[in-house]
């Protein structure tokens, strides 16, 4: 492992854990793109859903006092729906199709966020699509938070629930992924070297902390739009890599 993978996998995951800790998003929104442009687009989501387990974890615990578990319990049931089909196209797919796949999915999914849309309040029966769209999105690309974020829009979800609740959700997401990845055989050959993961998992806890910090100075949307542009390069140059693999 080159040391200028491991330094960007280590950035990569203490940004990400920030953002998160300040607004409730952004460690898959960074390491995802990053992951797959440094590692291949199987081995990088399959380390940005491992990431995301172990932030999620963490984060579970800080921000436990704000969780909504009525909200999280209507949006989890069907994250495992969306992720079954995600992890057939994952299996199915060739390097360069699925590297244009998951630059083209991050920035329609961060469409939303990036333009500021403004959505009509669509009720409780938006969160089984929300949990549905999240889970097929984060098995494929690794990011399902774009999913919640519209929904916690769209029925004017409180910021600080919403941050707390996310970290159960990420965590259910990743989890479920994982399991779907591995039943379905989409991870097979794809795995990323235990060096990475380690590193990866090792750096979650700094970011956390320095988060933790940051969040009392930083606002949380100051923070997303950081993720967002982030993100913004990221899946331009992993969506132009696969169009030119298969062109």
């Amino acid at each position: 492992m080159e040391v200028w993978v491991l330094a960007a996998v280590l950035g990569a995951v203490v940004l990400g854990a920030v953002l998160q800790r300040t607004s409730g998003m952004g460690t898959g929104l960074v390491v995802s793109p990053t992951f797959v442009l440094l590692i291949g687009p199987v081995a990088g989501v399959v380390l940005t859903n491992i990431t995301t387990v172990v932030s999620a974890l963490a984060l579970t615990v800080v921000m436990r006092a704000d969780i909504d578990w009525p909200r999280f319990l209507r949006i989890a049931p069907t994250i495992v729906v969306g992720s079954v089909p995600a992890a057939l196209l994952v299996r199915a797919a060739d390097a360069g199709w699925l590297e244009v796949v998951i630059g083209a999915a991050l920035l329609v999914a961060l469409a939303p966020m990036a333009l500021s849309w403004q959505l009509p309040d669509l009720g409780r029966a938006a969160a089984p699509v929300a949990g549905l769209t999240g889970g097929f999105l984060n098995t494929a690309v690794g990011v399902g938070g774009p999913a919640v974020l519209i929904y916690a829009q769209a029925t004017s979800w409180p910021q600080r629930a919403f941050a707390a609740t996310l970290q159960p959700i990420f965590l259910t997401m990743g989890l479920v992924s994982l399991l779907t990845k591995t039943v379905t055989g989409a991870a097979a050959g794809g795995l990323p070297g235990w060096p990475l993961v380690v590193a990866a998992v090792a750096a979650v806890p700094v970011g956390v902390l320095v988060g933790g910090r940051v969040a009392r100075h930083v606002p949380a949307a100051t923070a997303r739009r950081v993720a967002v542009a982030v993100v913004v390069l990221g899946a331009t140059a992993t969506l132009v890599r696969g169009v030119l693999a298969v062109t």
